[in-house]
């Protein structure tokens, strides 16, 4: 590896690690403010709000909505050979930092290995991977209808195009796919991870600011993610057609990135498969990724 390249790699790492750490210090700033709960606080709060409110103009969060059949198609049809031609994208391998090799007592559903994806709908990284996610998850089996959302507007990247996993349909002979979506775009519960699946993400998720944070993936306790694998600025300003739409070139910065991302995350399936199907877990380059597992 060149110097240039490993000062790239650097690079990239420090970006998504300085984005994780301010949206994990936010976030903890807003759980101290409500645990306080103390009168004064709360007279401080609204006040601040006020003034705020009086000399600014918040912007307001996008909406939501079924997603088309030609969107939903060009989502979960991504072609091997665009996959094959992105490889692992443009940042560097995450492999070792935020995918990681487990070993655990096998994480099963219904005799078949489990994927758990924890996540929040506010979140501008778990909007980043929900794209992966389901481009990921559509060669192993089959999405039911798709809901596009957006991430707040009062976090880093705000607004960014994703998708909502919140009562997902999804039916695979390889897999069980268990998503749940903690909070909603308001950071109001949405879905509490129960306690087997709130001690996986505590014991794998070991950040250096402490606690869990989002999103978190297990892989049938065969591997984790842990974080963004890419920075969601290259969506900004696009709609879910569009994002959909730049799937299938392979030389556009969108597909690049949440292809690589594909990639990886469809590597770790196959690790938690068994290589199952071998259609998808032998071709180019998953078996180089999990190799590496």
């Amino acid at each position: 590896m060149s110097k240039a390249t490993r000062n790239r790699a650097r690079n990239a790492r420090e970006r998504i690690a300085a984005q994780q750490a301010a949206s994990r210090r936010a976030e903890q700033r807003r759980r101290l403010l409500i645990v306080g709960g103390s009168v004064g606080l709360v007279i401080v709060i609204v006040v601040a709000f006020i003034l705020v409110k009086g000399f600014s103009k918040p912007s307001k969060t996008l909406g939501s909505g079924h997603l088309p059949a030609t969107v939903v198609h060009d989502i979960t049809n991504v072609p091997t050979s665009t996959l094959k031609t992105v490889n692992t994208g443009p940042f560097p391998s995450p492999v070792g930092q935020t995918l990681k090799a487990i070993t655990d007592k096998p994480l099963t559903t219904a005799g078949k290995p489990e994927m758990l994806y924890i996540g929040a709908e506010y979140c501008p990284y778990c909007a980043a991977m929900r794209w992966p996610m389901a481009v990921a998850l559509s060669r192993f089996g089959t999405f039911g209808p798709l809901t596009g959302i957006h991430s707040t507007s009062n976090d880093v990247f705000p607004n960014t195009p994703t998708l909502t996993f919140y009562k997902q349909q999804y039916s695979s002979p390889y897999l069980t796919f268990t998503p749940v979506e903690a909070e909603n775009g308001q950071r109001q519960p949405l879905q509490q991870p129960t306690k087997s699946q709130q001690a996986l993400w505590a014991k794998y998720d070991t950040s250096p600011q402490g606690g869990q944070s989002f999103p978190f993936m297990d892989f049938g306790n065969k591997a984790v993610i842990t974080g963004p694998l890419y920075l969601p600025q290259n969506l900004r300003g696009l709609t879910w057609a569009q994002v959909a739409s730049k799937l299938k070139n392979p030389h556009d910065p969108v597909a690049q990135e949440i292809g690589g991302s594909a990639n990886y995350i469809t590597a770790a399936i196959c690790k938690m498969t068994g290589n199952k199907p071998a259609s998808v877990c032998t071709a180019a380059p998953i078996p180089a990724i999990e190799a590496k597992l």
